[in-house]
């Protein structure tokens, strides 16, 4: 092992930089590396919890890229002080500083180190991890690659494990190497590609090339945060403000692989940290605005609105006010972008979460679908109308009465529809027994509404299949009040005729002054009729 060891540590051609991190004991007593006046060593100030990654903890010189440079020294073996007789060794300053790694050689294994010493050998191989790589470039640093994955595989079975507690350095070197490794800024042409404009994109997902690497940092910090060794009134100093909103940016990823780990991990932040609850609300509830009223671009609505989904289930009643301010300007408002396809059960899913947990926000909801319906969108409108059926199948009758009139008149709209997928979806509503059963309680009102609606179907719509839906809802109007169902037809045969009269008495009046018009005499520059057909208007 003492021969392997400086082999493997020689291919890591890395000059690393590390902030200096909260000292913590140990039972060895490490001999002591004297520093020179003009050592960097010196200058290292303690940067607390900044995950920036403009100013990395570690930094890969130039020799790291070409692979090429002077090799870091294996390190001089020394024994401990009579409690241990496992041998580690110091590595150099220019790969791990000694403060860092507290003289643990970060490729010992954990099982050849006492207890006492794991939580230090953690914090190594954490800070090994550190290094970044170029992963577009599949044939460059293969052995370092290879090193750093192994190790983070390693970290991913000692904290599955949960052993011991995680100390306090070592929950910031975590936080600090998962900043390091996964918060990145996408390149513009990165994030414009996948960005539709409707609902059928059918371009493919870009997937990024340092994925199988990412996701064993993700599983890592994953079992990390949920793992019962972390305390979490110590980690939410460093799983802070910063380090949340940093998360949520890395949702507009490209890659639904990462998407999806993201999910997860956000969402088992949000369960353990209750300090940070009203933050993630209000940190998403932003990116919702972003992206209905200024950008409609983003890659992870659906996922964040998963996560909402969640979160809304788990609201005490009565709800608070707040909430329902939430669904008023962050949830309707979500019905307006073009891709609205994309999110569209997720969003539905959201709408009847608040609507189970208090019946009386169901007339607000369709208020607010009203609001936003699409006049020239057709696939939006179905799947407006197959929402509006979900809500109603829910609504109870008193919410019911207070939207039935506008409702009704937007769905006899629907129905008169020319693109016959919007009119045979309005239409299908009355294959629900509980939609049939709310119209027959207020047939008073809606059947005067929607006859006129289905009189010109039956008169004049061009596809079969509609027609058929058509004076199928016309009978069962019939069956359900016959009185009613002659009264308004009644009405509706006497408005065409008052609508056919007004009509006439418009084309007589017209012509009447197209008469007078040609008799009058020509002074200069008025207009001439030249015959009564040539101005003739069709009513």
């Amino acid at each position: 092992m003492s021969i392997i060891l400086p082999q493997i540590f020689s291919l890591f051609h890395v000059s690393v930089t590390f902030n200096r991190l909260p000292t913590f004991s140990t039972d060895r007593k490490l001999p002591k590396k004297s520093l020179k006046p003009d050592s960097p060593e010196l200058n290292r100030t303690n940067s607390g919890t900044d995950f920036s990654t403009n100013s990395n903890t570690t930094t890969t010189s130039n020799s790291a890229a070409s692979g090429n440079g002077n090799k870091s020294n294996g390190g001089e073996k020394y024994s401990s002080a009579g409690k241990s007789n496992v041998a580690t060794k110091r590595t150099s300053s220019a790969v791990f500083p000694a403060s860092v790694v507290a003289g643990i050689e970060p490729l010992l294994p954990f099982k050849d180190v006492p207890n006492g010493e794991k939580m230090n050998l953690f914090v190594s191989k954490v800070s090994l991890c550190c290094v970044t790589f170029d992963f577009t470039d599949p044939t460059k640093n293969c052995v370092e690659k290879d090193v750093k994955k192994q190790t983070l595989i390693e970290l991913l079975d000692f904290v599955a494990a949960g052993s011991m507690k995680f100390s306090e350095p070592a929950i910031l070197a975590m936080c600090r190497m998962c900043a390091v490794n996964l918060f990145r800024v996408f390149p513009p042409n990165y994030r414009c590609s996948s960005h539709s404009t409707g609902e059928n994109d059918d371009d493919e997902p870009m997937f990024d090339p340092s994925w199988p690497h990412l996701q064993i940092v993700y599983d890592l910090l994953l079992k990390f945060i949920t793992s019962s060794c972390l305390d979490a009134k110590v980690a939410k100093r460093y799983i802070d403000h910063s380090f949340i909103l940093r998360l949520l940016d890395l949702f507009d990823s490209d890659d639904p692989r990462e998407r999806e780990c993201l999910k997860t991990i956000l969402h088992r932040v949000y369960g353990k940290f209750m300090v940070h609850r009203p933050f993630i609300r209000k940190s998403m509830s932003n990116i919702f605005y972003r992206f209905v009223f200024e950008t409609e671009k983003h890659n992870g609505i659906a996922e964040l609105l998963e996560i909402f989904g969640s979160i809304i289930s788990g609201f005490a009643l009565p709800l608070k006010e707040e909430h329902k301010i939430f669904l008023r300007r962050v949830i309707m408002p979500l019905h307006k972008p073009k891709s609205l396809g994309t999110y569209f059960q997720q969003l539905s899913y959201c709408v009847m979460q608040f609507i189970e947990k208090e019946p009386k926000l169901s007339s607000t909801v369709i208020n607010g679908l009203l609001k936003y319906w699409p006049i020239t969108n057709s696939q939006k409108e179905v799947m407006f109308l197959g929402e509006i059926e979900e809500i109603l199948e829910a609504i109870n009758m008193v919410e019911f009465q207070k939207v039935m009139v506008p409702l009704f008149w937007r769905i006899g709209c629907c129905i008169n529809s020319f693109h016959f997928q919007v009119a045979e979806r309005a239409l299908f509503l009355w294959n629900n027994d509980q939609i049939v059963n709310l119209i027959a309680h207020n047939r008073q009102v809606i059947l005067p509404i929607l006859l006129p609606v289905l009189e010109k179907n039956a008169q004049s719509h061009w596809n079969q299949a509609v027609l058929n839906l058509t004076l199928n809802v016309r009978k069962m109007f019939s069956e359900m009040d016959d009185v009613l169902f002659m009264s308004c037809h009644a009405q509706y045969r006497e408005q065409v005729a008052n609508l056919s009269l007004v009509a006439q008495r418009r084309k007589e009046a017209w012509e009447q002054l197209e008469n007078a018009a040609r008799l009058q005499p020509i002074t200069g520059n008025t207009a001439v009729l030249v015959t009564p057909l040539a101005t003739s208007i069709a009513c």
